[in-house]
């Protein structure tokens, strides 16, 4: 239940705060003083789409801030807890969106949530309809949507298993479509990925072969000067001259040290240096050898020359096939042996999903049966209740059909054409609503189909609780459990005795559920729990090229203030002692009238 809503700098709204009763709040005003403002505020309370534009001109930025009583709606309770939010310890949770710099926020219970979260708590508190929803109720969508409502959660549970096996089935006609269309573009891939497999299995690559053979040919290739420059090194290492006369690098090391090592008795310093020189020794000893085993090794040979170059054409081969290097080329082939096991399991994985779409078939056989029978029970008991709301809206002759006849084929909602016809007075044909209703008819129609579904939805959580109270001995705060219809000029086109009978609905609305509603209809009004005006003035300003301001006040009126604007709503002048008398006279049958 929605308990306030503060407003700053919305439209022509600078600052309000909007009071609502738990029963029916009425929201009157001129034509153009901005009570559209307030639904539009409630609108981003509930997640709707920011529009930069509504922020007040001079101002940076608009903000709506409503108070949510959500105690006992453990559904709503688990969307704050999972937003991180805050319940206040009275129960409520605060709902603020911000608007400025052309960006929007919201934040719930104090913690900064995507404009989603929003929405998704509003499907669980609030109704709303505007002038538009007349529209849609002519469509059989939206009555079908409507009579699934009044079925009850058993029925919707129904429906939605439905809907999930006509979405499993509908994405495996779509997967079996393109397995059967593309099948030559799978068989070309086959192909081509077989040929490549061939190609690779037949050279067998190693991984990093084309790395090696590359640095064998190098090596091969230059072989004779390696040779000769293995055999300078040896030679200034260890060579020597035909007749022994110079000295080489070993010789030299070994003389140092022999040199050291006379005197090292007189300083051990000497000593030490002896020792390094004689490590040095045995370091140029031992390259000396691998250098001379290397010129050994390292012979010219033509034939595995050409071997290591016809062997790198053939990886080069397949490097400019299937990849860049060799690793990448074994790594194409295993994603290619994958790929070939799943283009070769087409055939099973074919049968095995027509073999589902025929369950999915039975499936939604059965639950599109249990549907029909489930619409068929509730088009009666629909039709019943809304007549009966239609009586009491001075539409005494008319009464609702609904008809629930057999489609062509399954749908995405089952096998029914639902249509509802009204008949508007005793001997007038049945003529479906989008075609026969006058504007002031829908509008009633609507205002009934409301009143039918939100009484069916009160009275199953009113069993649904009792059930809980009986074996919990709790009660619960009931006014927590209301949920928010807001009605936007619901009462267009109507007028007269229609009028009373349409704010009696309302204020009967208004004992099971939370109702807001704006309204031109004084009739309407005089059944409110609480009477909020909206007033239009002009303030002196710099933001305006005239030096002027439209600015909207907001405010709720009790006693003789609620007279007055009630007069005003009847004749336009709210000083007139006739509609004076008339509005109390209103607000007297109103009480009675309950």
């Amino acid at each position: 239940m929605l308990e306030e809503i503060a407003i700053e700098n919305l439209g022509v709204i600078r600052s309000a705060r909007v009071p609502l009763s738990d029963g029916l709040t009425v929201i009157t005003g001129e034509t153009g003083a901005g009570k559209t403002m307030v639904l539009t505020g409630l609108n981003l309370l509930m997640g709707g789409k920011a529009d930069p534009r509504s922020v007040r001109p001079g101002a940076t930025g608009a903000a709506v801030e409503g108070r949510v009583r959500v105690a006992g709606r453990s559904e709503v309770l688990q969307r704050v807890e999972e937003a991180g939010g805050e319940v206040e310890d009275d129960g409520t949770v605060v709902i603020l969106r911000t608007v400025a710099d052309g960006r929007s926020r919201a934040h719930l219970g104090g913690r900064s949530v995507p404009q989603g979260v929003l929405a998704d708590m509003a499907d669980d508190l609030f109704t709303v309809h505007g002038q538009s929803d007349q529209l849609r109720l002519r469509t059989p969508a939206k009555q079908r949507e409507a009579l699934d409502t009044f079925a009850g959660p058993e029925h919707q549970r129904v429906l939605e298993r439905y809907r999930a096996a006509w979405s499993e089935r509908s994405g495996l006609l779509a997967e079996i479509a393109d397995l059967t269309t593309k099948s030559a573009e799978r068989a070309r891939e086959v192909e081509l990925l077989r040929i490549g497999l061939d190609e690779i299995e037949r050279v067998d690559p190693q991984t990093g072969e084309d790395a090696d053979l590359a640095a064998v040919v190098e090596r091969l290739s230059n072989a004779e000067a390696l040779r000769m420059a293995a055999q300078e090194a040896h030679e200034a290492v260890a060579g020597e001259d035909a007749d022994g006369a110079r000295e080489n690098a070993i010789a030299l090391v070994e003389r140092a040290r022999r040199a050291l090592d006379t005197a090292a008795h007189s300083d051990p310093a000497l000593g030490a240096l002896a020792v390094r020189f004689a490590e040095v020794g045995y370091l140029l000893a031992d390259v000396a050898t691998d250098v001379a085993v290397y010129v050994d090794d390292l012979q010219a040979d033509p034939a595995a020359l050409e071997a290591a170059h016809q062997r790198l054409a053939a990886l080069n081969g397949l490097t400019r096939s299937y990849g860049d290097t060799i690793d990448e080329v074994l790594q194409w082939a295993s994603d290619a042996g994958l790929r070939l096991l799943d283009l070769d399991d087409g055939g099973d994985r074919l049968r095995s999903m027509s073999e589902r779409t025929h369950e999915l078939d039975a499936e939604l056989a059965r639950l599109g049966d249990a549907l029909s029978q489930g619409r068929r029970q509730a088009a009666s008991a629909l039709a019943e209740a809304v007549t009966e709301e239609l009586h009491g809206l001075a539409m005494g002759g008319a009464h609702l059909v609904v008809t629930v006849d057999d489609a062509e084929a399954l749908g995405p909602f089952g096998a029914d054409q639902v249509t509802f016809l009204l008949v508007p007075h005793p001997g007038a044909p049945e003529r479906p609503l989008g075609k026969g209703a006058s504007g002031g008819e829908l509008s009633r129609v609507m205002l009934a189909l409301e009143v039918a579904l939100a009484t069916a939805a009160n009275d199953r959580s009113a069993s649904a609780r009792q059930g809980a109270d009986d074996g919990a001995g709790a009660h619960g705060d009931r006014a927590a459990l209301r949920r928010t219809f807001v009605f936007d000029e619901v009462d267009a086109g109507v007028g007269g005795r229609a009028a009373v009978e349409v704010g009696r609905r309302l204020a009967t609305l208004g004992r099971s559920t939370q109702v807001v509603v704006v309204t031109h209809l004084a009739q309407v009004a005089a059944f409110a729990d609480a009477h909020v005006v909206v007033t239009k003035s002009t303030d002196g300003g710099a933001e305006e090229p005239d030096g002027m301001i439209t600015v909207t006040g907001v405010r709720q009126v009790t006693g003789d203030e609620r007279v007055r604007e009630l007069a005003r709503m009847l004749s336009g002048q709210e000083n007139s002692e006739t509609a004076r008398q008339h509005a109390l006279e209103l607000i007297e049958s109103s009480v009675v009238g309950r």
